[in-house]
């Protein structure tokens, strides 16, 4: 396992993370992603550890609560040995108090996670969505001391749009508080939104990209085909009208090649796209999920190997959708190229 800096900051982590959306499967959403309970999503920790995924993300809203404290419960006894990950501010109940991230909510959500996760520490917290009723100062300030007080050793994002995080980042700056250094962010061969702007944002900032559903909703399992039913285990029978939307010409297409390239290479469709997202700049930390062992070896083995860059043109050439104003004029005119050119 390889392990890289998170953004800017001394944070390591390692290039693949487990996300622990799948543990508790409490709601329609949820329950569709996974049901591990804590005996098997101990065995899941095992086998990351084995691997060296050490980090470890969840969220208060992922089965209201049930994943982190399932995800506490696997981790008992080696606190030591793992990194966690959690986010908060999306609502998690109809009262005015709970839902964004106002020092009131963020104070008592902090600690309600750590007693969930039974820890003390929090290693990497992020917001999970921006909070436009509550001053960017009074999130920041909270933040800050929140790390003060030893319950937060970083903190980060997820989902905010590029002048939400770069107005942050400035107040940061001015008061002296904790910077952001990571963004969980939406980015796969199917949705390459992130490389408009949050890319060179990132670049920019030091602010690293810890990437969610690699697998593009889970549409690059290799299981999605041309002409076919979806399989009956898939879970997008229930999950797809919450994830992003797929045009299936294009999702064809990448799968196409995405077949092509796991023949030569001798891997797993999934393990081609994720090892593409993992050779992307900016790219901290992939999360993978797994509803079961065999699915998160799997994942696992996008690891140890690399494509070439014949493969890496032809996912990029066909994955590739031209983006909305003002970003296409720098990628279709020269003039504009060559006082900005992409990243990617």
């Amino acid at each position: 396992m390889d392990y890289r800096n998170l953004g800017a900051s001394g944070f390591k982590v390692p290039v693949l993370s487990f996300g622990t959306g799948t543990f508790g499967g409490q709601g329609p959403l949820f329950s569709a992603w996974g049901r591990s309970g804590a005996e098997e999503a101990r065995r899941l920790v095992d086998i990351c550890l084995d691997a060296g995924v050490n980090l470890f993300d969840s969220a208060d809203v992922y089965s209201n609560g049930a994943s982190e404290e399932i995800l506490g419960a696997a981790i008992k006894g080696r606190r030591d040995k793992v990194l966690i990950s959690t986010k908060m501010s999306l609502p998690v109940g109809d009262g005015p108090l709970d839902a964004g991230s106002s020092r009131h909510r963020l104070l008592m959500s902090v600690d309600a996670a750590l007693r969930r996760l039974g820890t003390d520490t929090i290693d990497l917290l992020q917001l999970h969505a921006f909070d436009a009723f509550t001053p960017i100062e009074e999130v920041l300030s909270t933040l800050d001391t929140l790390v003060r007080a030893g319950k937060l050793r970083y903190v980060g994002v997820s989902s905010f749009a590029g002048w939400q995080l770069m107005k942050s980042l400035a107040v940061a700056d001015r008061h002296g508080w904790p910077r952001y250094v990571a963004h969980q962010v939406y980015y796969s061969l199917l949705g390459r939104d992130y490389e408009w702007e949050l890319m060179p944002l990132a670049y920019d900032q030091g602010v690293g990209a810890l990437v969610w559903s690699p697998l593009g909703w889970g549409r690059l399992t290799g299981k999605i085909r041309r002409d076919q039913p979806l399989p009956q285990g898939s879970r997008l029978h229930a999950t797809a009208q919450f994830g992003p939307p797929v045009d299936e010409t294009r999702l064809y297409a990448v799968v196409d090649v995405l077949d092509a390239i796991a023949a030569e290479t001798g891997r797993t469709v999934p393990q081609v796209a994720i090892a593409w997202l993992i050779s992307r700049p900016t790219v901290s930390s992939v999360i993978i999920g797994a509803r079961d062992e065999a699915q998160l070896r799997d994942n696992l083995g996008a690891v140890g190997w690399s494509l070439s860059a014949d493969q890496i043109k032809r996912l990029d050439a066909v994955s590739a959708v031209m983006p909305p104003y003002p970003y296409y004029p720098y990628r279709i005119q020269e003039g504009f190229a060559r006082l900005n050119p992409p990243l990617v």
